[in-house]
Order: C-alpha cells, then sequence, then structure tokens
C-alpha cells in the first residue's frame, strides 16, 4: 500500500465527523484573525506620535489621519471578518453546499436536452453550474462590503475615484471574466483527474502550469485593458532614467507603461510583469504625479532589484511545489466517504471534494503564510539593498516615506499582527535598514 493510500485510509474513518472538524477550523481560524486584528487596533490607538525616525517628515495632522484611517480599516476588518465567519458557519451548519448542488442538478435536466454539450459530460457540466450559482450568490453577498469599502471607507478619507457606474461595470466584467476563462479551465481540470483517475497529481500540475504561463501572456492585452488603460510613458526625464536603469542592470523592458490608476484610487503603485525574456514596466499616474523622477527611479530600482536576485523565480518555484503538495494531499481525499456524507452528499463530486478540502487545509495555510510573509519580506530588504547599491539610497527612503504618507500607512504595526499579515516589513524598518546598508557600504568604498 502506497503512503497516499495509508494516508487516504487513514482520514476515511466512519467516526470522523468532517463537518464538525471544519467547523471546528473555521472557528479557530476565526477567532485567531480577530485576536490579531485586535491587537492591531489596540497597538494603533496607543500610539502618540510618528516614529522618531520620520517625525521630521510627517506633520501632525497627516499621522492623526493616517492613524484614523487604519483605525477604520481595522474595524471594518473585525465586523467583514465576523460577517465571513456566520456565513461560512450557515454554509456549514445547514448543508447549504448539497442544496445548491442538487439545484444545480435540477437545472441540469432542464436544460441537458436543449445543449447537447452538456449532455456529453454531465458531472462535469453540473459542476459547472453549480459554480455558476456559488459565483453569483457570492458576488451579490460581496456587493454591500464592496460599496462601503469604496463609497464609504474610501471615499472618509479621500482615496476613492470611483463611480457608481463604473464599480458596478468593474463587478460585471469580474464576473464574466470568471466564467469566460474560469470554467473552460475548471472543466479541463476536471476532465484530467476523471481521465487519469488517482494518477491525475502530475497531469493536472502541469496544465496548471500552463495556465500560468498563458496567463502572464494574454495579461496585459487582453485583461488588464478590460480594466485600466495602459498609455506608453511618454519622453523625457523619468522615460530616459528608467530606460539608462534598465540597460545598467540588463533588464529585458521591452515597453513602459502608465496606468490611469486614478480613475479608481489615489493609492500609488509601480509594478512589472512578462515572460522572462520579455518584461514590461506599469507605473501608476499617481505615483508620478507625487513623486519627483529619482524617487520613481528609485522604486523601479527596488523592483529590478526582485528580478537580479531571482526573487520571482524562487517565489514561483515555491508555488509550484505547493500546487503539488496540495494535489497530493488532495489525491488523499478525493474518495473520502466520511467527508462527502458528513456534508450531506451522496455522491462524490471532484469539485465539491475540492472545495471541502480547502477548508481542511486552513491551518496548513496560516502556516505557510506566515513563512511566504516572512520569506517576502525578507526579499524586501534584500531588493532595497541593491538598490542602496545602485546608489539610490536616499531616493529610495524619500520614495518610500513620499508613499507612506500618500498611502496614510499605519503609522505602526503589532508584531504579530504584521509578522502573518504583512508581505512587507514597516518604514520605519526599512529606513533603518538602508541607513546601515549604506553606511556599511560607504565603510567598503573607503
Amino acid at each position: 500500500m502506497s503512503l497516499i493510500q495509508q494516508f487516504s485510509a487513514l482520514v476515511d474513518q466512519p467516526h470522523l465527523n468532517w463537518k464538525n472538524i471544519i467547523l471546528g477550523f473555521t472557528t479557530v481560524q476565526f477567532v485567531f484573525d480577530s485576536y490579531l486584528t485586535y491587537r492591531q487596533y489596540l497597538e494603533l490607538k496607543n500610539v502618540i506620535k510618528p516614529h522618531k525616525s520620520i517625525e521630521d517628515k510627517v506633520d501632525n495632522k497627516t499621522f492623526e489621519k493616517s492613524k484614523n484611517y487604519s483605525l477604520a480599516k481595522s474595524k471594518f476588518s473585525l465586523f467583514n471578518g465576523i460577517l465571513s465567519y456566520l456565513q461560512n458557519v450557515a454554509i456549514i451548519k445547514y448543508n447549504l453546499l448539497p442544496k445548491l448542488w442538487n439545484f444545480a442538478g435540477f437545472i441540469y435536466t432542464k436544460i441537458s436536452p436543449y445543449l447537447p454539450i452538456f449532455a456529453q459530460s454531465s458531472v462535469i457540466s453540473h459542476s459547472l453550474l453549480f459554480l455558476l450559482g456559488f459565483q453569483l450568490i457570492s458576488t451579490v453577498i460581496s456587493l454591500p462590503i464592496s460599496y462601503y469599502s469604496n463609497f464609504v471607507l474610501e471615499e472618509k478619507f479621500g482615496f476613492n475615484k470611483l463611480t457608481i457606474k463604473l464599480w458596478i461595470s468593474d463587478t460585471i466584467k469580474s464576473t464574466l471574466l470568471a466564467i469566460t476563462l474560469g470554467f473552460p479551465i475548471l472543466a479541463i481540470f476536471l476532465k484530467i483527474i476523471d481521465y487519469f483517475g488517482d494518477t491525475f497529481i502530475f497531469y493536472v500540475w502541469v496544465f496548471l502550469v500552463i495556465v500560468q504561463i498563458v496567463a502572464i501572456a494574454i495579461y496585459p492585452t487582453i485583461i488588464q485593458p478590460l480594466f485600466n488603460k495602459l498609455t506608453p510613458l511618454k519622453e523625457g526625464e523619468l522615460k530616459t532614467s528608467i530606460e539608462n536603469l534598465a540597460k545598467l542592470n540588463k533588464f529585458p523592458l521591452t515597453k513602459l507603461y502608465v496606468i490611469d490608476g486614478s480613475k479608481r484610487s489615489s493609492h500609488s503603485n509601480a509594478y512589472f510583469y512578462g515572460l522572462p525574456w520579455s518584461k514590461q514596466i506599469v507605473i501608476y499616474d499617481t505615483l508620478i504625479e507625487t513623486s519627483s523622477t529619482l524617487e520613481t527611479t528609485a522604486v523601479l530600482a527596488h523592483e529590478i532589484g526582485h528580478w537580479a536576485l531571482s526573487h520571482t523565480t524562487k517565489t514561483l518555484l515555491i508555488a509550484q511545489s505547493h500546487i503539488l503538495l496540495l494535489f497530493t494531499l488532495f489525491s488523499g481525499f478525493i474518495h473520502n466517504n466520511s467527508l462527502y456524507q458528513s456534508f450531506g452528499f451522496n455522491t462524490q463530486p471532484t469539485l465539491i471534494g475540492f472545495l471541502l478540502f480547502n477548508d481542511i487545509l486552513q491551518p496548513l495555510d496560516s502556516i505557510l503564510t506566515f513563512f511566504m510573509n516572512l520569506l517576502s519580506r525578507k526579499h524586501e530588504y534584500e531588493a532595497d539593498e541593491y538598490a542602496v547599491k545602485l546608489g539610490f539610497a536616499n531616493s529610495l527612503k524619500t520614495a518610500l516615506i513620499s508613499l507612506n504618507i500618500e498611502n496614510l500607512s499605519a503609522p505602526t504595526n503589532d508584531w504579530l499582527y504584521s509578522a502573518y499579515h504583512h508581505s512587507h516589513p514597516g518604514l520605519t524598518e526599512r529606513l533603518d535598514a538602508i541607513d546601515v546598508k549604506s553606511q556599511e557600504l560607504n565603510i567598503k568604498q573607503k
């Protein structure tokens, strides 16, 4: 008997009530998340002035505004967490998944005679109808939260630039995009498992790798334009500075864009994407408006540092390993009678098994989240150091302070909350690290 078969037998016991187990995991996760958010709220509540390293850069008005913004987000996070928990408990306690599954089956029997393509694979078609219903219900339920987040919280602090029309348009586009692209992917995913049986792990993994590569390739030309307008960066000092930076670091820059992020929010950012041999840099128009040429170039020096130090590749390899582990573990649950029966299913639809399996993974996901954020923060320090070595120490510091001020970032963070939730170090930690690396570099040069 293989290890997977032994694992499968271990977790498929009649006395195991997986509904109660998942409900327990959900409750523990909710309590843990709420505890962390409350710690962060208290930390913010008690801070009375900016950190000494930036107190001469942040006036009292900005400090109070950033504090109040962070407190408001903490309160909203607590409320949203309670709401999500109650929804999850309702889904589990009242067997809403099997009820929705049965309703999708009823719809399938009504429409399959008129759509021959649906009759070719009844389980897959049934699964797609189930997911369609689940997607639509989730979207409707999330609308009040989304509305409050954009038109109340973000609006109050001057960040929201969305109109009701654009918000509705974005919601419709996102839903249609999820259906148009997601459903064929799901259908192939289910077909692979159905065709290869218990040996599906490698084949599903290869398929998902291909999907990721295709997504990277089509994102800038098909997906991104549905939501934002990308325009080539105009000739001038900034473009010359960035192009020179790319040449110096042998960064395979093919296109340099400005994105109209200001039509949705006044938050600032910059990023790059693309295949290894062809990279596009995208700069938010809000970043250009609020930062100097040197500061914007310093931010991109940091981003290029991620590329030069192979952070993206390392993260991608970890992600692929995680996917392999995920489906290896899932293979031990895919035929788990006790799991399906605990939730009121008389059959074993793969999609349902995968959804329930993800709920079982909550403790493991929490641990992985912590370690991935730990690695990400390490990468951020290394990318900052890379920019320092390129001579951007002072410009990067002023850029980070400016971004912190413009985005009203939290003036302080609880250490445990930050360790679990933040993929980036806090501003003051980054500034201190930049100073240390600058001093080390100056000593070496002397």
